[in-house]
């Protein structure tokens, strides 16, 4: 027994559903769950398979990004997520995935425009691309430095992480976050469909118009605003 199960449970029932939402091939992402009493986080070992998964090879990292419990190698993204974690304060999962659609509007460096209600529902903002990052940063602490090209993507933008739960990383992949690391994972999976249904739209309709303001603040209120009505109280 350790302390820790709880979070490394978390960690291996979010990190699974990546597979099965079909939002990872191979070992193209991971997701961590934080314990924020503790300090610490536990993620997915760095390149093992799916399949091999287990709640006991979780690896306990804290918020430096130094290895607290484990015997494998954490995910190679583990120091962007240390940083997220300690500039964030309130989230308590994070996913990162090279999910398709989400990945290309990443690679094309766009924004993904507001177009239809579906997005609404989820955010009253463009979901950010964050600018790729430059050779200084490259060449220094990479994926430390990730973590800061995300955080100051929704600085220049005025968007607070709680407001915006979702980011592309130019020329890389989207990261997610929430208050769970089962809501991260949520939050993975709206934001491939939300860049799907952005590319079809562009396709059907280069020129097709965002959605109007009005239709922006009905449908992100109705779950989320002061008198929400969806759903069950």
């Amino acid at each position: 027994m350790s302390k820790y199960d709880e979070i490394k449970h978390l960690a291996y029932k979010a990190n699974m559903q990546l597979p099965e939402l079909g939002l990872v091939l191979f070992t193209f992402g991971n997701v961590s769950a934080a314990d924020r009493e503790e300090s610490v986080f536990a993620i997915k070992p760095s390149g093992v398979p799916y399949s091999e998964l287990s709640e006991d090879k979780m690896v306990i990292v804290d918020f430096e990004g130094k290895t607290v419990e484990g015997n494998l190698r954490p995910s190679s993204d583990t120091l962007t997520h240390a940083v997220l974690y300690k500039h964030f304060e309130t989230i308590g999962g994070i996913s990162h995935t090279h999910s398709s659609y989400a990945t290309a509007w990443a690679q094309s460096q766009r924004d993904i425009p507001i177009y239809g209600t579906t997005h609404a529902d989820h955010t009253t903002y463009d979901i950010p691309c964050a600018a790729p990052m430059n050779d200084d940063m490259i060449q220094g602490d990479y994926e430390y430095q990730t973590g800061f090209q995300i955080i100051n993507a929704l600085k220049e933008r005025n968007i607070n992480y709680e407001e915006m739960e979702m980011i592309l990383v130019g020329n890389h992949a989207p990261f997610t976050w929430g208050k769970t690391a089962a809501k991260a994972v949520y939050n993975s999976a709206v934001l491939e469909e939300v860049a799907k249904m952005a590319y079809l739209t562009e396709s059907i309709k280069a020129d097709a118009l965002r959605l109007k303001d009005a239709l922006i603040r009905k449908h992100f209120e109705r779950k989320h605003g002061p008198g929400s009505y969806y759903g069950q109280s």
